[in-house]
């Protein structure tokens, strides 16, 4: 393949550094008392709307290669649209399409999967995300995959279940559990089936880690779902009753690890030998830490106890470097010639700097779903460590120190193109508190008033845009009336999810004679992987989505 990238045409390249900056969960959003972005004193993001280069782009649905319109953004796919250059099908619209098709249940991993169980006796074991915010997972996929156990002659099956509230509504998950316990009630009153929910929590507090953030959540997971070593309820309705009576305004995402016990106080699903375990999250952050507690051999994290001997499968792979799981259901997407792939091959030097909850983001994701570097000699991927404090309570994050690093490297001159991600937008943006979401914004506006003399001083471009909406709306807001809801008492639902607003996208290249193109205006963020091109001065593939700069 010929990986040599021209000259542009008609425009030379900036002097200095392409920065492209992330500002990760800050959407365009309605402009009143719901939207923190708007509310936030974002004197710099202002003054770049009014003097520079300003759009914006799409960032949810079709887009970024998900089934519909009606389907959020999430980090993990606007940072694959980002460095790819093209739009893929993502995890979300691969796997109901393998469903529907019914190519996933003809694979060899399905197959082996039930086979286990019949010979065995032992249940068939999910593990997963429980709702409909299609992020991480999607509550029909489960149902389809019960009910083909049941259609397979799979006599007994345990639901280990991870409460949402951060994709969907805060507290939403009874109408997930009670549509779940709905279909395995129907499905137990068949002859000779057993199928009931074992344990779960929330997902922020077990089993979900990513990034090797938190290790103790994973293992407070493999604790709950192995070994039913948890506090025990007779059925979930009541764990989750109970855990928010003790804790009133906790949401979902926080509630505590729960098992469910039988008469006698013991748990009905801990995960034995001879069993199988299909870990049913398509998307692969949060997905791989559990995925290595099942199958590695030398395991360094936490003492795991007694491992069971399973066969443990994905939904998909989680990651294809490191080829964890060793087996899953739908093959991810193959996202291939990335923009760091072709930069590094024509030897343009890369730099890449997050904080840790958006680490993977700024290199994995970025470069399709592959770990490691292209060029060791011209890239450098620096991580920002960051803490485990609730991010309300600091929603300035490590914004600060993101920008020290940034700024010590590009003054070297090293580095043709950079990247970074300031989580705060995104990551306060879930915990459902506005203010805390004001504050998040304004922290990150700092922190680009902090930028822009540095990239001026140095003639170079930076490309301002985000992955995705999230702080941008904090109200939950009623689907046909717009109002926000409130409860009983009158308090606003708080909205802990992303968006489907369009999100900013502004260029700051002072002494430069750039426009945008007619085609820019809500182009889907994939078209950035040309525009940094265009600003280097390089010609993008034929094949990727056009440069949003004028010729």
């Amino acid at each position: 393949m010929n990986w040599k990238l021209e000259r542009h045409p008609s425009f030379p390249g900036v002097e200095g550094p392409v920065l492209v900056c992330v500002m990760d969960g800050v959407g365009i959003g309605r402009q009143d008392e719901s939207d923190a972005v708007w509310l936030a004193r974002t004197p710099h993001l202002d003054s770049l709307r009014a003097t520079a280069l300003s759009t914006r782009l799409a960032a949810h649905g079709t887009a970024v290669g998900m089934p519909s319109d009606n389907d959020m953004g999430n980090s993990e796919v606007g940072h694959n649209a980002l460095g790819a250059g093209r739009t893929f099908d993502q995890g979300a619209k691969l796997v109901a399409g393998a469903i529907a098709s019914g190519s996933l249940f003809e694979g060899e991993t399905w197959k082996a999967l039930g086979q286990r169980v019949r010979a065995s006796g032992e249940p068939m074991h999910f593990i997963g995300l429980l709702s409909d915010g299609n992020v991480h997972s999607h509550i029909d996929h489960l149902f389809a995959l019960l009910r083909r156990c049941h259609q397979e002659e799979i006599t007994s099956v345990r639901v280990h279940i991870l409460l949402d509230g951060r994709d969907v509504a805060e507290t939403s998950a009874l109408e997930y559990v009670d549509a779940l316990e709905d279909l395995l009630a129907e499905i137990s009153a068949r002859p000779d089936r057993d199928y009931r929910i074992a344990s779960g929590g929330g997902r922020m507090v077990i089993t979900m880690d990513r990034y090797q953030a938190d290790w103790s959540m994973v293992e407070r997971g493999w604790q709950t779902h192995v070994h039913g070593e948890a506090r025990g309820f007779a059925n979930p309705r009541q764990a989750i009753e109970t855990l928010r009576d003790e804790d009133p305004g906790l949401g979902d995402q926080w509630l505590p690890p729960f098992t469910i016990v039988a008469r006698d106080g013991s748990p009905i699903g801990p995960i034995r030998d001879r069993a199988s375990v299909i870990l049913c999250n398509f998307r692969g952050d949060r997905a791989i830490e559990i995925s290595q507690a099942f199958e590695d051999e030398n395991f360094p994290h936490f003492p795991r106890g007694p491992r069971p001997d399973v066969l443990y499968a994905g939904m998909m792979q989680y990651d294809g470097d490191i080829q964890v799981p060793k087996r899953f259901l739908v093959d991810p997407p193959a996202i291939d010639r990335t923009l760091g792939e072709h930069l590094a091959r024509n030897k343009v030097s890369q730099l890449a700097i997050s904080e840790t909850q958006k680490f993977g983001h700024v290199t994995f994701f970025w470069n399709g779903n592959r770990s490691g570097r292209f060029d060791e000699n011209l890239e450098k991927y620096i991580e920002i460590p960051g803490d485990t404090r609730p991010f309300e309570e600091h929603p300035a994050m490590k914004a600060a120190e993101i920008t020290d690093q940034l700024i010590t490297e590009l003054r070297t001159g090293r580095y043709r193109h950079a990247r970074i991600n300031y989580a705060n937008g995104d990551m306060v943006g879930h915990t459902g508190h506005r203010d805390a979401a004001v504050a998040a914004v304004e922290s990150v506006d700092r922190e680009i008033g902090r930028l822009l003399p540095v990239i001026q001083q140095l003639r170079g471009a930076l490309l301002l845009t985000a992955d995705h909406g999230n702080a941008d709306c904090m109200f939950d807001l009623d689907s046909e009336t717009g109002n926000p809801r409130r409860d009983e008492s009158g308090r606003i639902f708080a909205k802990t999810s992303h968006t489907l607003n369009p999100v900013p996208l502004c260029l700051f290249a002072p002494g430069y004679p750039l426009q945008f193109a007619s085609h820019a205006s809500d182009a889907p963020l994939a078209h950035l992987s040309a525009t940094v091109l265009h600003l280097l001065g390089l010609q993008a593939p034929e094949d990727y989505a056009a440069s949003l700069i004028a010729p």
